[in-house]
């Protein structure tokens, strides 16, 4: 183990929210982080609120001074930034900040040891994800965690890592704008909400085990896979690669969670470029996983003006990041409660 790590708070995680807070506070005194202001609109698709968040600081974020090879294989996670590593989720992971967060008390769930981002999830992932959740629910809190796989998703680590954003957090700057709760809450609806991609969404059982989150992962991610082999075979297929390796994720997805839902969205895009009114590019908008907690986040003043001007293109963005629900053959209610 490296020495860095021997004095690592061993968590039982029920300070778990204060330990995050605590640090994040730390971390932004020290420098370790860098928080990026927002400004905030809330726009709707398919009737359901969408927090569009704008921070053009971040596209002008510090640069590494590393050389091109060696940012390319630096891995924030394998020995963790003391500054920015809150403690240890026993036996297999750690919990650190995110580096350069636009919600307070963003955190990451990442194995110790180097486990790829683009593999199927194991059962101790994800109860080392529901034991954070349920920690902040019982202080209080809820807690909204992701996961994006695949070169279509917006993953930018190739070290297995789940991200976590409270909600409460995340409804900072809301004042005057509305009610708005993390989308994949509204996905196992009844009747489901139409959104312009396929997802597919499962309730979560009370005190779940790994193995049951486990059982619910593999069926969300067999029938994404079964979408994206069926979305292929319907059109020419060209603009996607599905891969065979076993161990390996076929597709790119985003995986979701909250307390009470786990969802999956197959990605065939991680972004498009909108236009503006006289129909010149305005800028590539692309997405990850906060896209199922319904938040994305534009880099430009451009791009943050002409989605609040006409709120048709937030559409066309999530339509075509995903597979649009009527080129999927898998039937509808198959798209559900598991």
């Amino acid at each position: 183990m490296s020495p860095r790590l021997h004095n690592v708070v061993k968590m039982s995680l029920g300070n778990l929210p204060a330990l995050v807070r605590d640090k994040f506070k730390a971390a932004q005194i020290t420098g370790d982080l860098t928080f990026y202001e927002t400004q905030l609109a809330l726009l709707r698709c398919s009737g359901l609120p969408i927090q569009v968040r704008f921070s053009p600081a971040l596209a002008q974020k510090p640069k590494s001074n590393k050389s091109n090879h060696a940012e390319k294989n630096f891995d924030p996670f394998l020995n963790p930034a003391e500054g920015l590593l809150i403690g240890e989720v026993p036996p297999y992971h750690n919990l650190v900040l995110n580096r350069f967060p636009i919600i307070p008390d963003h955190f990451i769930l990442a194995t110790k040891q180097f486990k790829e981002q683009t593999y199927l999830l194991q059962e101790e992932d994800l109860e080392a994800t529901y034991q954070c959740i349920k920690e902040y629910r019982d202080n209080g809190d809820e807690l909204f965690g992701f996961f994006n796989s695949g070169e279509h998703s917006g993953a930018s680590q190739s070290h297995r890592h789940i991200q976590f954003l409270p909600v409460n957090s995340m409804h900072s700057g809301m004042t005057g704008l509305g009610d708005w709760k993390p989308l994949l809450d509204n996905l196992i609806a009844d009747p489901q909400p139409e959104m312009p991609f396929t997802y597919f969404s499962a309730a979560i059982p009370e005190n779940p085990s790994a193995a049951e989150l486990h059982q619910i992962y593999t069926k969300l991610h067999k029938m994404g896979c079964r979408a994206v082999e069926e979305s292929v075979e319907n059109s020419d297929g060209t603009h996607l690669s599905l891969h065979s390796d076993h161990n390996e994720s076929s597709i790119s997805y985003n995986l979701g969670f909250t307390h009470k839902v786990m969802a999956l969205c197959p990605r065939v895009s991680e972004g498009i470029v909108i236009k503006s009114e006289t129909n010149e590019d305005v800028g590539l908008v692309a997405l990850n996983g906060t896209l199922l907690a319904g938040t994305i986040l534009v880099k430009s003043e451009l791009e943050w003006s002409a989605l609040r001007k006409d709120e048709s293109k937030l559409k066309y963005i999530l339509g075509a990041i995903g597979i649009p629900p009527v080129h999927s053959l898998v039937s509808r209610h198959t798209i559900g409660k598991i």
